[in-house]
């Protein structure tokens, strides 16, 4: 099979397209023949080794990637099914997270697979697992009818299913984006837009009930200042390439843990879990047109080295996506 493989840690020039033996799917895994597959922040962070210390964790490599093949949001029909699978069968549509996605065919465990939304296309369903998840796991439980709530970071990935999904939960929102993608961010929801290219929304004066920062480009003292006295501020990665930093955002939130238990504001460091249960709720904010994803771009699998250099340098506006 064709698959986007990478074997040094580098640009998206290191990422070659070649031809790998076809995955078996193991006892609890389903092997899907992918249709479309979505590039997030993860895939460029793991293209780089950036930041450096991540080498050091479980997910990275010392010297390249522990997965040699690229991406982990799919969207296919199920081809194979290892031994103790139940919930799915050959030929059912799905969709779902597992690393080495950006092939033809990807084997992932039943758990973190699911139906595909019916009214979706294979390229819409590809856009939604990572991103939407941590947008469903960073607001529910925290956010409520009613409530003002700040995103910082409203027009990438996780931004434009945190506008809808925030919606949804009945809070009255405020995008923060720039000039070129506040129209994107009205028309997923958001009620007010800060372009922060020529306003600060930090030092506006208006203080929010939650302020989700998925950029990590602003000081702990300036994301609190923006919060009522018993505010939540949730954070989940961000950061841009900037040619290699020692921390990147893990700086941001390794400040913001420690602080977290000595004052009244609530700070969240998201870490997100995926799931197939997750994966089903989405379907259901989807089939009922809650949550529409949108995409920015799309290539095709031959050319998703020029996706991620998108994704990367480009500063990519909602989901890119790879038909494959």
């Amino acid at each position: 099979m064709k698959a986007i493989v990478q074997t040094r840690y580098g640009s998206a020039d290191t990422l070659t397209l070649e031809d790998v033996d076809e995955p078996v799917p193991a006892d609890g895994e389903v092997r899907v023949r992918v249709r479309a597959a979505s590039l997030n922040a993860r895939d460029w962070h793991l293209m780089r080794g950036d930041p450096y210390i991540a080498r050091l964790s479980s997910e990275f490599g010392r010297h390249a990637p522990k997965e040699p093949i690229r991406g982990s949001d799919f969207a296919g029909t199920v081809d194979a099914v290892g031994a103790g699978v139940v919930g799915l069968r050959i030929g059912d549509e799905v969709y779902g997270e597992s690393d080495g996605a950006l092939a033809e065919y990807v084997c992932a465990p039943e758990r973190l697979v699911a139906r595909k939304p019916a009214n979706l296309t294979f390229e819409q369903a590809a856009a939604m697992p990572l991103a939407a998840t941590t947008a469903l796991q960073g607001l529910t439980g925290r956010v409520g009818p009613g409530q003002t709530v700040l995103i910082n970071g409203a027009s990438g990935g996780v931004g434009t299913f945190a506008v809808q999904i925030a919606k949804a939960l009945g809070a009255e929102v405020t995008a923060v984006c720039s000039t070129r993608n506040a129209e994107l961010a009205r028309s997923l929801g958001a009620d007010h837009v800060v372009d922060y290219t020529r306003d600060d929304p930090m030092r506006a004066g208006r203080r929010y009930d939650v302020l989700f920062d998925l950029v990590a480009n602003r000081s702990l003292r300036d994301l609190r200042r923006a919060l009522t006295p018993r505010g939540t501020l949730i954070l989940s990665g961000g950061g841009v390439f900037e040619g290699g930093t020692l921390l990147g955002p893990i700086g941001l939130l390794v400040r913001s843990t420690a602080l977290a238990p000595f004052i009244r504001q609530t700070i969240v460091v998201l870490r997100t879990e995926p799931g197939a249960v997750h994966l089903d709720a989405l379907r259901e904010l989807a089939e009922a047109g809650t949550v529409v994803p949108a995409i920015d771009r799309t290539f095709d699998l031959s050319s998703a080295a020029d996706g991620l250099r998108y994704l990367e340098v480009e500063h990519a506006r909602a989901k890119v996506v790879v038909t494959v």
